[in-house]
């Protein structure tokens, strides 16, 4: 059976990767200054954020446009049997409602959209898994079950440097953003219940810092599974590769990565974010499948 393995932008994979493992993308679009951009095709990152600091109006974000996945999947129906479709979490985005809603149409290739309930790197872990176990020929139904396991065992935390994205995205209030800012607070947020919520509020971006990787050492003393993590930043790589040193020294028995946040998920953290996300190292836990 030939699998096709098909994600959005949020993922981050970087195009080598996804040449590599015949990984197919659904770009999501920011629009800024009345104009819209496909993530991770007309504008890079660092694009985006330059963009943003020398514009007075707020970015958003969209799905990707419906006819450009009906295209994608008419022409993979051509080619294979199967395709497993991975989604950031369904409630920050209708990207995976929309695939869903697709699968009826294609008679001839099963369609199986999988719900991240996350974004970013650990998004893209699930990504990698079911590419590498689509090309030894694992079955479909057992490619869900793997990414279901790894979506169990996966964490993500972020801290946002600037709480004005925020607070225009509506998720906090200007009255709460003001005071948080004035109070150097830094709210580490995470997935709960496939949404973005807070999980603490921190102060200083040091303190927050240590918190997230203190939720990793807790979390690393409870499994029995290598654990792979990614640190991720929004155009601040300086940090997050300086923060990535200072875990792979605290915690040597992790393999750690580094990832960035583009323009959609940016579009709400804001310049200078950083998170830090981890799973089951499934590469290791299971090296002959």
């Amino acid at each position: 059976m030939k699998i096709a393995i098909v994600t959005d932008s949020t993922a981050y994979l970087p195009e080598e990767l996804r040449q590599k493992h015949q990984i197919y993308m659904l770009p999501l679009l920011v629009q800024l200054k009345g104009e819209s951009y496909r993530e991770e095709i007309d504008i890079t990152s660092e694009e985006f954020y330059e963009k943003v600091r020398e514009s007075s109006d707020f970015p958003t974000s969209s799905q990707p446009v419906i006819g450009e996945t009906i295209q994608l999947f008419e022409k993979l129906t051509e080619q294979y049997d199967a395709i497993i479709s991975i989604h950031l979490s369904s409630g920050i985005s209708g990207t995976y409602q929309s695939v869903c809603s697709l699968k009826d149409e294609f008679p001839l290739c099963t369609i199986y959209p999988f719900d991240s309930e996350s974004s970013c790197y650990v998004q893209g872990r699930f990504v990698l898994e079911a590419a590498r176990l689509a090309q030894k020929g694992i079955h479909p139904e057992q490619i869900i079950q793997r990414l279901t396991q790894m979506r169990e065992r996966s964490r993500a935390y972020f801290m946002v440097d600037d709480l004005n994205n925020l607070q225009k995205g509506g998720r906090l209030s200007g009255g709460a953003a003001l005071v948080g800012s004035m109070l150097k607070i830094k709210p580490i947020l995470h997935f709960e219940n496939k949404l973005i919520t807070v999980f603490e509020k921190i102060r200083t971006q040091k303190k927050a810092m240590g918190r997230i990787s203190d939720c990793l050492g807790e979390d690393l003393e409870k499994v029995d599974y290598p654990v792979i993590a990614t640190v991720i930043h929004a155009n601040v790589e300086d940090k997050g590769r300086a923060w990535m040193g200072d875990l792979k020294t605290k915690y040597p028995e992790v393999r750690f990565e580094l990832s960035y946040f583009g323009p959609v998920i940016g579009t709400h953290l804001g310049e200078g974010a950083l998170g830090l996300t981890w799973t089951e190292d499934v590469e290791r836990n299971y090296p002959e499948l």
